[in-house]
């Protein structure tokens, strides 16, 4: 097992490489490794162009994995992802034909442009690790993450996620919008060569298991459980909101603040943690109500005034 300090230098390389392709987006980068730390997945809601599909290569490359992308179009049916069983006359059998899901990493670009019951197929394997294809289950890749994209702009011909599928994500991120300085630098890295064909793996497929299951070692004492709760239980009982957060919102807050305990150097967390990624793993998961929404108010301010709300556990 190798010690706190080789874990924290491994993925500030993995972070570092990530940055030699995004500039300026360290803070999505190091949320991402959260959430793969964390074994969850991401849901990245921004405008076309922004580099979501850059983010998520150079973590594949960063780390040696099996990357696919699926275009999600309204066309798309549950077996181009899933995979299909193929009838070989040579053999006289059924072949199965594996689908893109089959890879440790995969990009689901524009989520909400297919079909709900194509949806489904994606959704299934990143909640239960496994895919069923003519009866038969197969179980996915070890690691197994996705980022699945969706425009917040466009809404002609998309299926809204629903709440319990929004539920699936570890979180939702959002990238924005480069600074002029950020942009004139993608500039001068993209005049010479494109900057994602030079990078090399900095770790391997084994010392990221390994470093997954470290993660669930990391010390969470009974004070920062009940923080984590207190805050949780905050939005099922507010004014503004409808559909409060689930106990897997709990579990999934909970598993974050790990990862980031980890990535951190430490051996146990921090009511910091906890902040630092409770705006980013709950907002999603709520349903404000409909006055709510046409008051101005938005998730993320919900659970930034719960936050500075709750009492802050202070051990001495």
């Amino acid at each position: 097992m190798q010690n706190l300090a080789s874990i924290q230098e491994k993925l500030h390389k993995v972070i570092e490489n990530i940055e030699q392709v995004m500039v300026g987006k360290q803070e999505t980068a190091v949320l991402s490794l959260v959430a793969l730390i964390a074994e969850g997945h991401i849901l990245l809601e921004d405008v076309p162009g922004v580099g979501k599909t850059m983010m998520v290569k150079a973590l594949a490359k960063s780390i040696n994995a099996d990357f696919k992308r699926i275009q999600f179009t309204p066309d798309l049916l549950p077996s181009d992802i899933v995979g299909v069983s193929i009838y070989n006359p040579k053999e006289a059998e059924f072949e199965y034909r594996p689908g893109p899901i089959m890879s440790h990493i995969v990009l689901g670009d524009e989520i909400n442009r297919t079909s709900p019951k194509t949806q489904s197929a994606l959704l299934e394997g990143m909640e239960e690790g496994k895919v069923t294809v003519d009866g038969v289950t197969r179980k996915l890749p070890v690691p197994f993450f996705v980022m699945a994209t969706q425009n917040p702009v466009e809404f002609e011909g998309t299926y809204t996620l629903p709440e319990a599928q929004l539920d699936r994500f570890l979180m939702k991120l959002n990238m924005g919008y480069p600074s002029m300085n950020e942009e004139i630098e993608i500039l001068n890295r993209l005049d010479i060569e494109d900057p994602l064909e030079k990078l090399e793996s900095v770790m391997t497929m084994e010392e990221l298991l390994e470093i997954q299951k470290r993660a669930k070692q990391i010390y969470v004492d009974d004070t920062i459980k009940r923080y984590i709760v207190q805050i949780v239980h905050q939005t099922r009982g507010n004014d503004l909101v409808q559909l409060g957060v689930s106990p897997r919102g709990s579990i999934a807050l909970m598993k974050g603040v790990q990862a980031l305990a980890l990535l951190s150097g430490r051996d146990y967390c921090l009511p910091d943690d906890v902040q630092k990624l409770a705006p980013h793993i709950l907002p999603h998961r709520l349903v404000l109500k409909s006055e709510a929404k046409f008051g101005g108010h938005t998730v993320e301010d919900v659970i930034r005034q719960i936050v500075q709300k709750v009492y802050v556990p202070i051990k001495r």
